[in-house]
């Protein structure tokens, strides 16, 4: 696969990038998925790799993938810091997968508000204020 091949910008100007998809996605990893440090080692405005990433949907998959990498690294060590008894690592991992277990901290409320009227801003927020005395 030649991916600096010429592709089309919405435009439908010709166009070539600089460096491979590979290239980009290596240093991508190589930065831990820091959009600013990957411009800044490619030489590029990071407007320039942000346009790249959008307009290039392979591209944008490699990226994709270096992200999905890069979670699933942290998360095995997530998981290993468990093992060894992190009591930080332990609450951690509690209090994002185990809410429907109670362990949340402050309480999640959902709440459905129907006015007959559409408020104003000042309106609404005086509503909220009130909740949040009241509650």
């Amino acid at each position: 696969m030649d991916s600096t091949k010429d592709t089309r910008t919405p435009q439908g100007e010709e166009h070539k990038l600089p460096f491979s998809y590979a290239k980009i996605a290596e240093v991508y990893s190589k930065k831990a998925g820091n959009m600013s440090a990957t411009a800044a080692a490619l030489n590029i405005a990071r407007r320039t790799l942000y346009y790249w990433r959008s307009n290039h949907p392979e591209l944008d998959e490699m990226l994709k993938d270096v992200d999905e990498a890069l979670l699933d690294f942290t998360e095995s060590k997530l998981t290993e810091a468990i093992n060894n008894g992190n009591l930080t690592a332990i609450i951690f991992h509690l209090k994002t997968k185990g809410k429907s277990r109670g362990y949340i901290e402050g309480q999640e409320i959902t709440a459905t508000v129907q006015s007959a009227k559409p408020m104003t801003q000042q309106e609404a927020q005086d509503f909220i204020q009130d909740l949040e005395n009241t509650y």
